[in-house]
């Protein structure tokens, strides 16, 4: 593992630019686990998991609540607790150490905008399946999103009983009807911005030694893992650096120039961020 790590480290210290492909492994690092029935879920949910039987926030995220005082009862409390409270973890730290100077874009399907909250430029940063800071119309009658954390830290407030009071609900400013946080339900809103300034990135980049490195991303993700493995086969001067725990694939067409770090998200980052503590003093 470590000339593995000196290796990444040299390609990353060496690259014109850095693309950060992220998934749920490294949510999961930073104590954010959507599929879990844990003590973290028993304490902000248990409450919602004896009354309507959720055994995980992502079972909530798609539940058809009976009322939209109900629905948006949850909402904000997952997005005060994890939005509304975050603090920059170590991680996250590590990662932005990793990175310094060079220029980046950010792909992932993590929804919890914690690389916007540490920092990381929203113009960089191409949320796949949207995001929990922004809220849409539910019906879709128009394709602007609007930012409700001020909103969703009110709510959190006033919520008793898993309820927000009725004059906090929010209702589509064109049709009236009822909003939906911007995630990839049904009428989702795609990315269409987001996604141009990515393809604009990797025009910029084109030919030049970009690595690619994935975070914490399973082997049968098709979202953005298989997308990542394309561009490093199709980039001469490509990079490849998967990073997850138990869980690495590399197809042998870019085995010559891909790298798979085997172990502990937070810990491999820490170890990555010493290297270039080490170069730069």
């Amino acid at each position: 593992m470590y000339e593995d790590i000196k290796k990444v480290w040299k390609w990353i210290d060496g690259a014109d630019a850095v693309l950060i492909g992220a998934s749920n492994g490294l949510s999961i690092t930073e104590g954010l686990h959507l599929f879990a029935d844990n003590q973290v879920f028993e304490e902000l949910f248990g409450d919602l998991k004896r009354k309507y039987g959720l055994r995980c926030i992502l079972q909530g995220m798609g539940a058809r609540w009976p009322t939209e005082e109900e629905k948006w009862g949850f909402w904000s409390r997952l997005v005060h607790h994890y939005c509304g409270k975050y603090q920059e973890t170590q991680v996250m730290s590590d990662l932005k150490t990793v990175i310094g100077d060079k220029d980046y874009f950010v792909v992932t399907s993590n929804g919890e905008c914690h690389f916007e909250l540490c920092g990381f430029a929203p113009e960089k940063i191409y949320e796949v399946e949207g995001n929990w800071l922004t809220m849409q119309c539910a019906a879709r009658c128009h394709d602007r999103v609007y930012p409700w954390g001020e909103l969703a830290e009110n709510m959190a407030a006033a919520e008793q009983g898993g309820r927000v009071p009725s004059g906090l609900v929010p209702r589509c400013p064109a049709c009236g009807g009822p909003m939906q946080v911007h995630m990839e339900f049904e009428n989702f809103i795609p990315e269409t911005e987001s996604q141009e300034r990515l393809e604009a990135f990797l025009k910029q980049y084109h030919g030049k030694r970009l690595v690619i490195l994935e975070l914490g991303i399973g082997w049968r993700n098709q979202l953005i893992k298989a997308p990542l493995m394309r561009l490093a086969a199709a980039e001469p001067e490509a990079r490849y650096v998967t990073v997850n725990l138990g869980e690495i694939y590399i197809p042998g067409e870019i085995r010559e120039k891909s790298c798979g770090l085997d172990g502990d998200l937070a810990e491999i980052l820490h170890r990555l961020a010493k290297e270039r503590m080490g170069e730069t003093g």
